[in-house]
This record gives C-alpha cells, structure tokens and sequence, in this order.
C-alpha cells in the first residue's frame, strides 16, 4: 500500500502513518503563479492500493483540485486501486436543491470516480442519503465512540449532564447518544430573532386572478379559481423543551462553522439554568471570525470537535476548543481494507441514528 497526502491535514496524515506502522508517500503537492495544481509524485505506485488523504480544510476548491488531480495521476501511473480518505467530504452540505441552485455534492461524487477513485472513506456524513450519491464504494465512519469516552472520562460528573438536540431534526442522535450514557435529552425550538428576511427575489411568477386569461396564439386557456395560498412559517423565538437546570448541558451537531446559532443557544441554555455549555461536533471548520466569538462573545464554555479538520490556527485565538483525536479510527479502516477483512467491526453496535 502506499499512503499519499494532499497539503489539507499533514498532521492527521502523519498519525495515520504511525498507527498503520509506514511511511507516508513521497509525494509533492503545489500551485503556480496563476493557482494551478502541480502533482509531482516521487515513487512508483505501479500495481499498487493508493490510499489519498485529503479534507475539507480551508480554500475548499484548491483541496479538491489536489485529490482529483493526485487521483488521475496515480490511474495514469497504473495504479492498483485508488482510495479516498476523505474525513470531511468536500461540499458535504451541499445536498439539497435550493430554488434554481444545484446538488453539488452530486457533481464531486461524479468528478472523483471520473477522476479514479473505486473506493472513498468518510466520517459522519451531513446528510447519510448522500453516499447514494458516489457510484463507487463507500464507508461512513461514525466517531460516536470517541465522543462517548470522551464525556466519560474528562467532564466531570458525567451524569450530570443532559444531551441537547440544537434543533428538532438532530434529537433522534441527540436520543441515541443520551440513551448510551444512561442520561437526559432536551431540544431546542424556534430561532434567534434577528433582522427580518426578504425571501422575495422577484423571480417568482404572480398568482393568476380569479378569472385570468392566458392567449396563446389563436387559443384561449381561462383559469378558474385561485390556487390555495401556503402560508410562511413562522418559527416561535428560541426555547427549550426539557429541563436543563442545574446541568450540564451538551450541545450536539455534526459541523460547526457559524457559531452565531450555537452561541444563541448557549445563551438560551445558560437563562435557563443550565451550569455549563459544551458544544460537541464531528467537523470544526470554525471559519473566519468564529473562534473570537466564541472566545469573547459567547456563552460556550468549551467546543469539542475530532482532527478531521485542522485548528492550529483557531486554537491560537481560543483556549475553548480541544480535539478528539481519531487517527487511529481511519487507519483501522485503512488496514481492514488493505486486508480484506469485514468493517463490520468497526461498526458494532452503531444505529442509523449515531
């Protein structure tokens, strides 16, 4: 096997490379004048598993430029089998049709089996329908274990603590992790007021009138009465459903980026009664100025996250943050793989919902 690295997260490649008990590729990764990608890989891969890390880390487009450019040059290399490591999916959140948008996941999933890859592993996927996205193989590595050990031996009275849901769709995982830990749930309802929105961008066509005639050429369709109008929703101001008093409350998400929505919850938690908030999250992107509000202007008292994404840099900003490190959960995978062996293992006793 050969172990090959993009510039995303070298660090969390290096700790792959020492639990699998190798050594990382030689391989170079940089850009020209004008950003493009130049791969210059410095051994042979001929008949060989390529395994490529890469994550969604900063400047997302240059990160997956990389991968699928490292990819086609091992496929041209000739190559046994090329594997994608990837443990935060580019464009992950990218899954839903948004007006006259577009699903951009679908068009990386097509550029990266264009590109060679046959098989890709992931951790904790934003949306699980998305792996029917990929026509190739794909294992969704779920870091659930860690964040359990994790609660168990560094917050102190544990069972103190009540699991909550930031809104209505995340409590059934908010209910599975809580299930696990012989604990409470509570869910967060509504959202922060702020500005008002105008989702009125003009392209939307007028409602025909009761009696409105539409001319084409020499033919005359009339509409009758009015379609039923579909009224706006109208979320309440945040709330909490559950008691959160005198607790510990942990805030649970599988992505952070904005801390704008978790910071207000934290608010709502910390007016309640709850002792402590700590937000808890597969993927810390923490872009742009989200570590200084969470340090100055937020009630969070702690962000836990896994390395999938590197934070050196927010960690020099705030002491708030600490990672779970899952290095060794991507090399088991990596390993079973190689060998053939069943990942069944590795997913003992995870439910749809973790």
């Amino acid at each position: 096997m050969v172990l090959l690295a993009g510039n995303s997260h070298p660090g969390l490649a290096k700790d792959v490379a020492n639990h699998l008990g190798i050594e990382l590729g030689a391989c170079n990764v940089s850009h020209n004048s004008n950003r493009e990608t130049l791969v210059d890989i410095r051994e042979s891969v001929r008949g060989k598993d390529v395994y490529l890390l890469q994550t969604a880390a900063e400047n997302v487009n240059d990160v997956v430029m990389e991968l699928l450019i490292m990819a086609y040059a091992c496929k041209t290399s000739n190559c046994k089998n090329i594997i994608g490591v990837l443990p935060c999916l580019p464009y992950s959140q990218q899954t839903k049709m948004k007006r006259r948008g577009n699903i951009s996941l679908k068009l990386i999933a097509e550029m990266c089996v264009k590109a060679g890859f046959s098989h890709i592993i992931t951790v904790d996927l934003h949306s699980k329908e998305s792996l029917g996205f990929f026509s190739c193989r794909m294992d969704n590595l779920r870091t659930s274990p860690f964040f359990l050990k994790y609660i168990v031996e560094s917050i102190p009275n544990y069972l103190n603590t009540v699991i909550v849901a930031k809104n209505p769709p995340i409590a059934r995982r908010a209910t599975s992790l809580a299930d696990r830990l012989g604990v409470c749930i509570a869910v967060l309802h509504g959202e922060c007021k702020e500005d008002e929105r105008n989702d009125d961008d003009g392209r939307a066509s007028p409602p025909p009138n009761e009696e409105q005639d539409f001319v084409d050429q020499n033919r005359i369709y009339t509409v009758g009465s009015s379609l039923p109008p579909m009224h706006p929703k109208e979320k309440p101001p945040m709330y909490v459903v559950g008691d959160v008093a005198g607790k510990v409350a942990i805030l649970i998400d599988d992505i952070i980026d904005d801390v704008k929505p978790l910071s207000s919850a934290a608010k709502v938690l910390k007016e309640n009664g709850a002792v402590k908030v700590y937000v808890m999250a597969t993927h810390g992107v923490l872009s742009n100025d989200a570590p200084l509000q969470v340090e100055q202007d937020s009630d969070i008292d702690e962000v836990i996250v896994t390395n999938t994404i590197p934070l050196d840099n927010q960690k020099l900003i705030t002491k708030k943050i600490q990672t779970v490190d899952i290095s060794i959960l991507i090399a088991e995978a990596i390993r079973r793989i190689h060998n053939k062996e069943s990942m069944a293992h590795l997913f003992r006793h995870v439910t749809g919902e973790d």
